[in-house]
């Protein structure tokens, strides 16, 4: 009795697992386009208005998008040239934006892989996509704190310091970057898959 009684609960979790699958696979694609969208919303609202404001007042290109990283010389100009003001600004405007960003970001970035990764027979290289999202959304949430770090220490800047954020920002750029190409790439199959259903 023991024994049914345990296939039968297995043959539950089973179905519950075969129906959420059912569901997740039916709206994740509409999910993904809805967090892309306010996911791009928010990256114009940053690159048009925020850094650009940065950039404006300091003449120094903004932490955020610099994907090769930077030095202490170069931290320390852009900090000293934004002024009390600017500095100011970064943390309570650009950075207050970017606690939002990398989520959606992640968030938009796992949901198409999964998505598209549904007609992809290569389950690898959805593994890749998605861990690609979500540590590149991790570190812009190290690269920020490592920005706030900076600004608050100012003027005692440590060289450790600029170099774990610029470190961050390098594996944000590096991973954010693979996972887009990722999507990229399995977009072009599931056309190329498309293609072939519509003309066998």
């Amino acid at each position: 009795m023991w024994v049914k009684l345990s296939a039968g609960m297995c043959g539950t979790d089973q179905g519950v697992y075969k129906m959420t699958n059912k569901i997740l696979s039916k709206h994740i694609g509409k999910f993904a386009v809805g967090s892309g969208l306010i996911a791009a919303s928010i990256y114009a609202l940053m690159t048009s208005v925020t850094l650009a404001h940065i950039e404006a007042v300091s003449g120094q290109v903004p932490f955020d998008m610099r994907p090769s990283g930077y030095g202490p010389n170069e931290a320390v100009a852009l900090l000293d040239t934004l002024g009390v003001d600017g500095r100011g600004y970064y943390i309570t405007r650009q950075i207050a934006l970017d606690t939002i960003y990398p989520a959606m970001l992640a968030l938009t970035m796992v949901a198409a892989i999964y998505w598209l990764g549904q007609r992809t027979p290569n389950r690898t290289l959805v593994r890749f996509g998605i861990a690609f999202s979500v540590v590149g959304g991790l570190f812009d949430y190290v690269e920020n704190l490592g920005i706030v770090a900076m600004i608050w220490s100012w003027p005692e800047v440590s060289v450790p310091l600029v170099c774990a954020a610029s470190s961050a920002t390098i594996i944000k750029s590096v991973s954010t970057t693979l996972a887009v190409m990722l999507v990229l790439l399995m977009g072009l199959n599931w056309i190329r898959l498309s293609k072939a259903d519509l003309h066998p």
